[in-house]
C-alpha cells in the first residue's frame, strides 16, 4: 500500500471512529447519572412541607431509575428560603421546592396559582390547572423567568391563624400586626391590618416578643411542630384568605430541556403523583395535631364571627378586582381564567360536595 492509498484508508477509518463515536456518546452521556440540586424555602425535613420536598427529590431519583440523582438542600444550605426561585433561574441550582404566595413581588399573577383568598379548594386548584387552561398560563408565566413549574403538592385548607387575642370584630383587625403571605396578604391589608411576611420560626420569635399580634402559617400539624401554641392560645378557623396552599417545583428551563424525553416524564410524573399523597397526608396530620393540641396544650380553638367574615370576603373581591385591572395582559387573563373555573365549580360544589358535608354535620346516629 502506497502512502497516498494509506492515508484514505486512515481518513476513512478515522472518520468512521468519529462518527461511531458521535453516535454512541450521547446515549451514553444520558445514560449516566446526572446530578440536580434542589434547594427548598423551608428547614429540613420540617412536617409539612419539608417532608414534601424530600418526598419529591426521592421520587425524581427512583422514578429516574437512578439515572437523575436528586440532592436536597433544606433553606440556608445553599441559599436562602426566599431565594430559591432566583438561585433556580440563574442556574446556581437545577429546581427548587416553594410555594407560588412567595413570589408576588416579581409579578402578581404568580400568586394565583398558589391559593386565592375565597378561591379554590386543593382539589379544585388541580383541576383548574389540569383541565381549566391554568396550567398553560402557569408555564408562560414561569418561562418569563426561566423555569418551568409543576405542582406537587397541597397543604389543603388554611387556618385564619394564632392570635394573643379574642377577635370579635372586624375593627378588630385595624392595627394588627400580622404574619401572612401571597394575596391574603392584600386582603389583610385592605382590612387595615400591619401584615409582614416571614418564615415560620421568624414568626414564632415575633409572636413571643410581642412583636406581632398574630399570624398564620400552614395549618395544625406544621404550625404544632413549630410551637406556636407556646405563644398564642387562640386558633381561629376558618382560613379564608387560603382555601388551599399548592406546593410547586419549579425547574430551570435549560436543565429541563436538556433531559431525554422519559427523564422529562420522569420530573413531570414524580410531582403529579405527589399531589394527592401530599395532600392527603396533611390533612390526616393536622386532625390529629389539633386533637392534641386541643387536648394537651390547652390551644382554644374559635371560628371567625360571620360579620367578620364578610368583612374578609368583600376586601378579597377588591383584590381580585385589582388583578382584573392590571397593567400585565397575562396578569388579566391568569385572573379571569381562574374566575370562570371558580365560577363554574362552584356551582356545582352546592349539590356535590357541600351538599355531602352538610348531610355529615347534620345530627344522626352513625
Amino acid at each position: 500500500m502506497d502512502r497516498r492509498d494509506f492515508l484514505k484508508t486512515a481518513g476513512a477509518t478515522a472518520l468512521t471512529t468519529a462518527a461511531m463515536s458521535t453516535s454512541f456518546a450521547a446515549p451514553a452521556i444520558a445514560q449516566g447519572k446526572i446530578q440536580w440540586k434542589m434547594v427548598t424555602a423551608w428547614p429540613k425535613n420540617l412536617p409539612g412541607p419539608g417532608v414534601a420536598a424530600q418526598m419529591l427529590a426521592d421520587r425524581i431519583t427512583a422514578l429516574s431509575g437512578g439515572r437523575l440523582e436528586v440532592k436536597l438542600y433544606a433553606a440556608g444550605e445553599l441559599v436562602p428560603g426566599k431565594g430559591v426561585f432566583d438561585a433556580v433561574s440563574e442556574g446556581t441550582a437545577e429546581l427548587y421546592h416553594a410555594v407560588p404566595a412567595y413570589w408576588g413581588s416579581k409579578s402578581k399573577g404568580f400568586l394565583l396559582f398558589g391559593s386565592q383568598p375565597f378561591g379554590l379548594r386543593a382539589d379544585e386548584q388541580v383541576g383548574w390547572m389540569m383541565h381549566g387552561g391554568g396550567q398553560a398560563l402557569y408555564d408562560e408565566m414561569y418561562a418569563r423567568f426561566g423555569l418551568k413549574p409543576f405542582l406537587c403538592g397541597n397543604s389543603g385548607p388554611q387556618w385564619a391563624g394564632w392570635f394573643r387575642k379574642e377577635i370579635k370584630s372586624a375593627e378588630d383587625f385595624k392595627g394588627l400586626r400580622f404574619r401572612t403571605t401571597g394575596l391574603a396578604s392584600e386582603m389583610c391589608s385592605k382590612l387595615g391590618m400591619a401584615v409582614q411576611a416571614m418564615g415560620g420560626r421568624d414568626l414564632f420569635q415575633a409572636l413571643q416578643s410581642g412583636a406581632l399580634d398574630a399570624g398564620e402559617f400552614i395549618g395544625p400539624w406544621t404550625d404544632s411542630a413549630l410551637g406556636f401554641y407556646q405563644v398564642a392560645k387562640y386558633y381561629y378557623w376558618p382560613g379564608v384568605g387560603e382555601p388551599s396552599s399548592a406546593e410547586e417545583c419549579a425547574v430551570n428551563m435549560k436543565a429541563f430541556e436538556k433531559l431525554p424525553k422519559d427523564l422529562q416524564q420522569a420530573v413531570a410524573f414524580a410531582c403529579e403523583s405527589l399531589y394527592n399523597p401530599v395532600l392527603t397526608e396533611y390533612n390526616t396530620k393536622h386532625a390529629l395535631a389539633l386533637q392534641k393540641m386541643v387536648a394537651e396544650q390547652g390551644v382554644q380553638v374559635r371560628k371567625l364571627p360571620d360579620d367578620v367574615i364578610v368583612a374578609m370576603g368583600n376586601a378579597a373581591g377588591e383584590v381580585i378586582e385589582d388583578l382584573r385591572n392590571d397593567s400585565d395582559e397575562l396578569v388579566r387573563r391568569i385572573t379571569e381564567s381562574f374566575l370562570a373555573y371558580r365560577t363554574s365549580i362552584s356551582e356545582y360544589m352546592v349539590y356535590a360536595d357541600n351538599g355531602q358535608m352538610n348531610a355529615r354535620a347534620l345530627d344522626y346516629m352513625y
